[in-house]
């Protein structure tokens, strides 16, 4: 591994939340979806994930692998997947039938991207696996049954039970984590691990370290591959930047609140607006947050890239002005294109 990767040496992509905006419809948040992938393709980024949350007024995406059709049909060539799926949310062998239906549908452009957090709040998460026992653990039995529907011969326990389509079809199976677990299983499986720096900072270091410590080769892959998630915000002046922040870190905040919002737009101020508990909270959560001009962008993202080694960044950017969203993906492109 190498101690001086550079931004140009490394692969960029977009995880978008497909945020529903104060006084608009997940219909409006589809499109820009859509038209963001669509620049995003053209812009050379590599991978555009899409994530599973319920229940979040402010997130349209909880139909994932639906949206994930919808914008590999809009697009021709960027790779498209989940960032993630909640598996423990689902039948393995409904997302097996439904990844194999996008994968026959988009041939060599699809990712399933695994996690095992429910993705929402507990009662929510009853609802939607109808047992209180479904938390998670079992997880990594889930994922065995999962891969075995793609590929029968890893687990001759389900091979009486087919995924058509899905069977034989070679869908790359990321793992997502923002804690050791994950890391810990992707490593020993050989699999690709996507961290989630975005929410998780703290934990990213030792993730990473685990990931690559416990990393043994596979079919999959020869060496490790980690991609980190990092929210960045990039406008023409740090000033301008940190005001579009503002509107993430409102949507972070009324979580804390128990009070899920809708993407709300920027105010000025904020910080004046917060008790010093709320202002450590902001920080645990979202303090590696990049905020800022190219300059500013550029210098963080290299920092950041020094410390986490990583073969690929994903980006994410809760950001209110759609226009504002895009010059901002476009200025994080200018800088890892160099």
């Amino acid at each position: 591994m190498t101690d001086n990767k550079r931004l140009n040496d490394i692969k960029y992509s977009v995880l978008d939340l497909a945020p529903i905006l104060e006084g608009a419809t997940a219909a409006d948040a589809f499109k820009n979806t859509l038209d963001l992938a669509r620049h995003a393709e053209k812009w050379g980024y590599n991978r555009y994930w899409l994530a599973e949350h319920h229940n979040m007024p402010g997130i349209a995406s909880s139909a994932t692998s639906v949206i994930i059709g919808h914008v590999a049909a809009g697009t021709s060539s960027i790779r498209v997947g989940s960032g993630g799926i909640m598996l423990p949310n689902h039948a393995p062998l409904v997302i097996a039938e439904q990844f194999g239906t996008l994968e026959s549908l988009f041939p060599g452009r699809i990712d399933l991207g695994l996690g095992r957090a429910p993705g929402t709040d507990q009662v929510t998460a009853y609802a939607l696996r109808r047992e209180r026992r479904s938390d998670g653990q079992d997880f990594p039995e889930q994922l065995d049954e999962l891969r075995a529907y793609f590929n029968p011969e890893l687990d001759s326990q389900y091979r009486s039970v087919r995924a058509i389509p899905g069977e034989g079809l070679n869908i790359p199976i990321w793992l997502l984590g923002s804690s050791g677990y994950s890391a810990q299983l992707a490593g020993q499986l050989g699999l690709p691990f996507s961290f989630a720096s975005h929410f998780s900072p703290e934990n990213t270091l030792g993730a990473l370290k685990l990931y690559r410590s416990s990393f043994k080769a596979s079919d999959v892959l020869q060496e490790p591959y980690a991609m980190v998630g990092v929210n960045v915000i990039a406008a023409e002046t740090d000033e301008e930047a940190e005001f579009l922040a503002t509107s993430m870190q409102q949507q972070f905040l009324n979580l804390f609140r128990n009070n899920p919002s809708a993407l709300l737009p920027p105010v000025k101020n904020l910080e004046n607006q917060l008790s010093a508990y709320e202002k450590m909270l902001l920080d645990s959560r979202i303090g590696s947050s990049i905020v800022g001009s190219p300059e500013t962008i550029k210098t963080k993202l290299q920092q950041f890239l020094d410390e986490t080694q990583a073969d690929e960044m994903i980006i994410n950017a809760q950001i209110f002005n759609h226009n504002a969203r895009l010059k901002s993906f476009e200025i994080v492109y200018d800088i890892f294109k160099g």
